[in-house]
């Protein structure tokens, strides 16, 4: 196991019994994402926690693969599924960097709150775009951090040595922006709900 999923696993029930930040900001990012839903959609999620919004958009498309590198998260993930009754998720452990995704199979992929921990988002972001089908979306919600907390650059390094942080790329979102939009996509819509809060972006494979 690595110091990342062992960190992972540490939070993980913590972070499950976790309220939402901000509530009104989760909700529209929901609201956003359900719009271009479609009950015959092959969404995948990386990074999916403890699976609260695959659960959440489970009833409105066809398939959902979801994957998390923490083992601790997965088992709440199918704990709370099987609690539910949602039958059309798979809950894998798994990361964007090991996953096979055959090209041109997803019609939505989701990554929340989790490119801002990758050591290479960009690599991810292809990875997504191959993964899609022309038309299909990649929706984003990423920790800003160099916008947030510029002096983070300095302290996240020594919290990551020490077992205290998860390894994290200190971005901005102009930076988010433009790895999205080389890797291919058009970015349809960008909010930002509050100063000092994460980024959300909807962007698009491009249509044959």
């Amino acid at each position: 196991m690595s110091g990342q999923q062992a960190f992972w696993n540490r939070m993980a029930d913590r972070y499950a019994a976790q309220p939402i930040a901000d509530e009104a900001a989760y909700q529209t990012k929901l609201a956003a994402t359900r719009r271009l839903l479609r009950p015959d959609m092959e969404l995948f999620e990386f990074g999916c926690g403890t699976g609260s919004i695959a659960l959440i958009h489970a009833a409105n498309v066809g398939h959902i693969r979801a994957v998390d590198f923490s083992e601790r998260m997965i088992e709440i993930a199918e704990e709370k599924a099987k609690k539910a009754g949602v039958e059309n998720i798979d809950f894998e452990v798994g990361s964007i960097e090991n996953v096979e995704l055959a090209p041109q199979s997803l019609d939505m992929v989701l990554g929340m709150s989790i490119l801002h921990l990758l050591k290479n988002k960009e690599a991810a972001i292809a990875k997504v775009f191959r993964a899609l089908k022309p038309g299909g979306y990649f929706i984003t919600s990423t920790a800003c951090l160099s916008d947030m907390m510029p002096l983070i650059r300095f302290v996240a390094p020594l919290g990551n040595r020490l077992g205290l942080l998860p390894h994290l790329d200190v971005m901005t979102q102009s930076q988010l922006r433009t790895a999205i939009e080389t890797a291919g996509f058009a970015v349809e819509h960008e909010w930002l709900p509050k100063k000092k809060s994460a980024a959300f972006m909807i962007a698009r494979k491009p249509a044959l």
